[in-house]
C-alpha cells in the first residue's frame, strides 16, 4: 500500500509541475489582467553622449544650405577611375557634455533632446542666416543606434537599430528568442545614463505589466542579458564532473591493470 502511495505522490508532483510550467515559459501570460491604456504613447529616443548624428539641411536654394551640409570625400573608386567618389555628409559625434560642433553655429547642446526637438532647435538657430523666404527643412538621424543581447538566446550579439526605436521583445526576436534554458522571469537590462552611471534592471517577461514598464523600450547601447536556468547550470556542472570522473576512472583502471600484470 505504501508503494502505491509513493507512486501517487510522484504523479501528483509531476502533474503540478506540468501545469505550472507554461507560466514560466509563456510571455505575458497574464495579459488579460493588465490595463494597457497607460502604454498608449509613442517612444522617441533621446540623444546621448557618444551618439553619431547625421544632420541634413534642405532649402529651396541649395547654395543657401551648403554651409550647413559639410561633406567628406570617400576613398578611391576603381570603377570610376577617380581619386574620390561621391562625397558623403559629415557626421557629428556627441561629446560627454552632450554637445556637437556644428557649422556656422559653433558648439550647440543636443544631449537629452529627441530627434524632433533637435531638428526644431537647429531650424530656429539657422533661420537668421537664411533669406526670409527660405523655409529650411532639418533632418537628424542617429547613425550609431545599437543594442546587445547576450546569454541564453539563439543568436547573441550586437544589433543595429535602423528605426531608432526597439522594444525588448523585438530585440529578443532579432536574437532568435530565448532558448528553453533561459530564465524568463529575471532578464537583466544593463543601462547607462547620460552621465555614464550604469544601472541593472530586472525584467519579468512572463508578466504583461512589462508593456507599461519604462524598460519596455530599449535605449541605444542597452545590454540585455538572459541568464541560464538551474537545469542548464546543473547540466554544465555534471558535464565537467563526468569528464573528470571518466578521466580518473581510466587512470585507475590503467594503474590497476599495470599492477596486476607486475604482481601476477
Amino acid at each position: 500500500m505504501k508503494k502505491y502511495s509513493n507512486l501517487i505522490l510522484v504523479l501528483l508532483v509531476a502533474l503540478a509541475t506540468s501545469c505550472s510550467a507554461p507560466k514560466n515559459v509563456a510571455y505575458l501570460w497574464n495579459s488579460d489582467d493588465v490595463d494597457l491604456s497607460q502604454s498608449q504613447y509613442l517612444y522617441d529616443a533621446k540623444i546621448m553622449p557618444k551618439d553619431v548624428l547625421t544632420i541634413t539641411v534642405n532649402t529651396v536654394n541649395p547654395e543657401a544650405a551648403a554651409p550647413f551640409n559639410l561633406t567628406v570625400p570617400t576613398s578611391f573608386n576603381n570603377q570610376s577611375r577617380s581619386t574620390y567618389s561621391q562625397p558623403i555628409l559629415q557626421t557629428y559625434l556627441v561629446d560627454n557634455e552632450g554637445t556637437i560642433d556644428y557649422p556656422v553655429l559653433g558648439r550647440i547642446k543636443v544631449g537629452g533632446l529627441t530627434k524632433r526637438e533637435c531638428e526644431t532647435m537647429i531650424h530656429d538657430k539657422i533661420k537668421p542666416y537664411l533669406n526670409a523666404n527660405e523655409k529650411p527643412v532639418v533632418t537628424v538621424r542617429m547613425s550609431s543606434y545599437s543594442i546587445s543581447v547576450l546569454g541564453e538566446v539563439a543568436r547573441p550579439g550586437s544589433y543595429q537599430v535602423s528605426r531608432e526605436k526597439i522594444n525588448i521583445l523585438e530585440a529578443l526576436a532579432q536574437a532568435g528568442d530565448l532558448t528553453i534554458y533561459g530564465v524568463r522571469e529575471n532578464v537583466k537590462l544593463i543601462r547607462e545614463d547620460a552621465k555614464g552611471k550604469k544601472q541593472i534592471y530586472h525584467i519579468n517577461l512572463n508578466d504583461a505589466n512589462l508593456l507599461t514598464s519604462p524598460y519596455y523600450y530599449l535605449q541605444q547601447n542597452d545590454i540585455v542579458y538572459v541568464e541560464p536556468n538551474k537545469v542548464k547550470a546543473r547540466n554544465s556542472t555534471v558535464g565537467q564532473t563526468t569528464t573528470l570522473w571518466f578521466s580518473a576512472t581510466s587512470i585507475l583502471i590503467s594503474m590497476a591493470s599495470l599492477l596486476y600484470n607486475i604482481l601476477k
